[in-house]
């Protein structure tokens, strides 16, 4: 399939709609949502990794594109309250990039609080789900 019409110009809208129609039919989704991973990452940033990196692949395995900031700015310093600011700022931009935000865990801490007021404020769908994986309401 070529992205040209027959008169030489560029028409990438029936090359997608086919490339899109044999995706699905070889069992391979055409799009998968982007979701913002906000979770705790302050105090035992190891743990706090590996449980980021957990609920990440939880996101991917339910069909999502999992954004997680904990796994993206691993040369940022936490405790630098500069680089911190700068690092909430470039996660702020990225969650911007997704349609929902999903919250983990019961403890938030001040940079999600930003990260879901900031959302809230865009009307992103913002989810919750336990230490566990399992949806809760607000």
């Amino acid at each position: 399939m070529r992205m040209k019409n027959s008169e030489g110009y560029l028409d990438p809208v029936p090359y997608q709609a086919i490339r899109h129609a044999e995706q699905e039919a070889a069992g391979k989704p055409a799009y998968l949502p982007l979701v913002y991973i906000c979770a705790p990452f302050g105090g035992d940033t190891r743990a706090n990794t590996r449980k980021a990196a957990d609920f990440a692949a939880f996101a991917y395995m339910r069909g999502n594109i999992p954004l997680t900031p904990h796994l993206l700015f691993p040369f940022m310093d936490d405790k630098d309250p500069d680089e911190r600011r700068t690092a909430l700022h470039m996660d702020i931009v990225l969650m911007g990039k997704c349609e929902e935000v999903w919250v983990l865990g019961s403890r938030i801490t001040s940079g999600m609080e930003k990260e879901i007021q900031k959302a809230k404020s865009r009307k992103q769908r913002v989810r919750y789900f336990t230490d566990d994986f399992m949806e809760v309401r607000p």
